[in-house]
């Protein structure tokens, strides 16, 4: 067996769950099959670091006496906002050394510092999105996936997605059945795919500032597959259509049918996620009224199918539906 080494980044000010929830999950994979991975963390000078939380990490190395890793970790946190010098200097040196270059968080901040995203897609923190396109114009960031993954370079969203990307790259090196095991262990999915959105519709929008939008937002939520219609809506919030798309948009930065959309497909996913209805039931019950609707709206958000998108979490049901 091909034994991977993963080399994790540490500095000051690092998230410490970028580094310790990727690095739980190789670790888990070592135990289940030994002799998978080897892993090193290292800093600028070997010498320990400050995460942003307050806790100490005692690296392994320094980043120069640090073998070529096949898997170099770059995590985030509040010591990119101003990274030391010799840090993205180094990356800019040695990273492509590796076979594979990660980063979680805000680490594509370093990874974009160094130069190391140009002609790439890539994503991060949803909050830091903007800075990155802003002041890095040659990357294609993406704010809307959990993770990317661009040739030999993947990128991640906020702190828990780079546990996403590590079970992603377990199962690409190992099998399914080794990082489900592992994803088992650590209690969460297998996986959520990349191209899952970092956030809730709820979220992803604004809450409306006066109460009959807000109102209308609540029942958009508890009521997926009511009529939904400008018109309707409208009504309800006693306003004419064209006032009432106005006044949503500018209260919530959206539109109403786009809130919908978004709405809709996050309650189709968590049936899809946690129900064992069918395909069909469940696009009724999402407001889709056929299957083949939230097929459509499936492949055009997250580019995959309802039947694929339910076996990433339950491969029993999607198994069973599937007979």
């Amino acid at each position: 067996m091909t034994q991977r080494t993963l080399l994790a980044v540490l500095f000051d000010g690092v998230q410490s769950l970028d580094v310790t929830g990727p690095v739980e999950v190789f670790a888990g994979a070592e135990v289940i099959r030994p002799g998978s991975y080897r892993i090193r963390t290292a800093s600028l000078d070997g010498g320990p670091v400050r995460t942003s939380s307050g806790l100490t990490l005692v690296p392994d190395t320094a980043l120069d006496a640090a073998p070529a890793p096949h898997t170099l970790l770059v995590p985030g946190g509040q010591g990119t906002r101003r990274p030391d010098p010799r840090l993205t200097d180094w990356l800019r040196a040695h990273a492509a050394r590796a076979e594979r270059l990660v980063s979680v968080c805000t680490g594509a901040v370093l990874l974009a510092e160094a130069g190391l995203l140009d002609g790439r897609r890539a994503t991060t923190h949803w909050a830091y999105c903007d800075r990155l396109a802003r002041e890095h114009p040659a990357v294609d960031v993406d704010p809307v996936p959990i993770y990317i993954r661009d040739g030999e370079v993947s990128t991640s969203a906020g702190v828990t997605s780079g546990i996403d990307l590590a079970l992603a790259l377990v199962e690409e090196d190992l099998g399914r059945e080794t990082a489900l095991t592992v994803a088992r262990h650590l209690v969460v999915f297998l996986c959520r795919p990349g191209n899952q959105a970092q956030f809730s519709a709820q979220l992803a929008a604004q809450t409306a500032r006066r109460e009959p939008l807000r109102e209308v937002q609540q029942w958009i939520t508890e009521h997926p597959a009511g009529d939904l219609s400008v018109e309707s809506l409208a009504a309800r919030a006693r306003l004419s259509p064209r006032h009432f798309a106005r006044a949503f948009r500018e209260e919530t930065g959206t539109t109403p049918g786009r809130y919908v959309d978004r709405v809709r497909l996050e309650h189709a996913r968590r049936l899809l996620e946690d129900s064992s209805g069918g395909i069909e039931e469940i696009s009724r019950a999402s407001g889709y009224g056929t299957p083949e609707a939230m097929r459509r709206a499936f492949t055009r958000t997250l580019g995959t199918s309802p039947a694929a998108y339910r076996g990433r979490f339950r491969p029993a049901a999607a198994a069973a539906a599937a007979r």
